[in-house]
């Protein structure tokens, strides 16, 4: 993949430059979301369809979800997928998320922990993240990095993003696409089961959480600093600025790791949960 984030087969060196996300990177991953080739359909039902595409040995599988969402504009999901203050209501899986500081107009690096079904111990990771409009479609993309004053803690797993994105296609006024591509390291070594799980169950019911999220945040918008779109309007944005140079590329290799490989499935515990906003104004 000549025009990756950042050059994947050789980011177990420790020290490598970390670069803001340029036009052939964001172009590389459209291309990534819109091919089929190589890629194994896993789930297709009720417009979400899930794919998965093995990759060379060591390196972690890469997974893409697209959801066709009715009655939600491209720009709705852009926003929401940028609205830290809103995720809060919807994503129950998140434990906690913040921004540290920008880069750019349009690329900052924040802090997202994620509760992990149980006994799998809690994850979390520091990225990069970078977004651009084009024209009625949008892109945000992120992948993982060092920041000396967020490392890893030691209640969770530092886990890797080595390329996370979404690709929002504006279908018609009143109707759009979201495809979410990811490729993490976990970090640890988890059942091949659980990767299947995600597959099967997990990612199906995350995209709709989104889309559920979606048709909710007009209204809470509305009610809620309506005017306040950072991502949107960069004057707004009042982050500390970050110098690239104090970042680094986060080595998957340096972490921890765990083996989580014995748990069994009967002991995994996936709430049903619906989502935690529904039923607040």
């Amino acid at each position: 993949e000549p025009h990756s984030t950042v050059p994947y087969s050789s980011f177990r060196f420790t020290k490598m430059p970390v670069h803001i996300p340029d036009d052939s990177d964001f172009t590389s991953f459209r291309e990534q979301c819109e091919d089929q080739e190589g890629w194994t359909v896993q789930y297709n039902k009720g417009g979400v369809t899930v794919w998965c595409r093995e990759q060379e040995s060591n390196t972690v599988q890469k997974l893409k979800m697209r959801i066709i969402c009715k009655d939600v504009t491209a720009e709705t999901l852009y926003d929401v997928l940028h609205d830290t203050s809103y995720r809060r209501k919807w994503d129950s899986n998140m434990i906690e998320t913040y921004d540290i500081g920008r880069l750019t107009v349009n690329a900052d690096v924040g802090y997202y922990s994620w509760k992990c079904p149980s006994p799998l111990k809690n994850r979390d990771f520091v990225t990069l993240r970078s977004w651009l409009p084009l024209g009625n479609d949008y892109i945000i993309i992120n992948y993982s990095v060092k920041h000396p004053k967020y490392p890893p803690k030691k209640d969770y797993v530092r886990a890797v993003s080595l390329q996370t994105g979404y690709l929002i296609q504006n279908n018609s006024a009143s109707s759009s696409t979201l495809y979410y591509l990811t490729q993490v390291d976990p970090k640890g070594s988890l059942p091949k089961w659980v990767v299947n799980k995600v597959s099967q169950f997990v990612a199906p019911k995350a995209m709709k959480k989104i889309y559920k999220a979606c048709l909710k945040y007009p209204e809470w918008k509305r009610k809620h600093n309506p005017n306040l779109k950072p991502w949107v309007y960069p004057e707004q944005n009042t982050l500390p600025s970050i110098n690239l140079a104090d970042l680094s590329l986060q080595n998957a290799d340096s972490l921890e790791n765990i083996d989580e490989s014995g748990l069994s499935e009967e002991k995994l515990h996936i709430s049903d949960e619906d989502d935690n906003f529904s039923k607040e104004s």
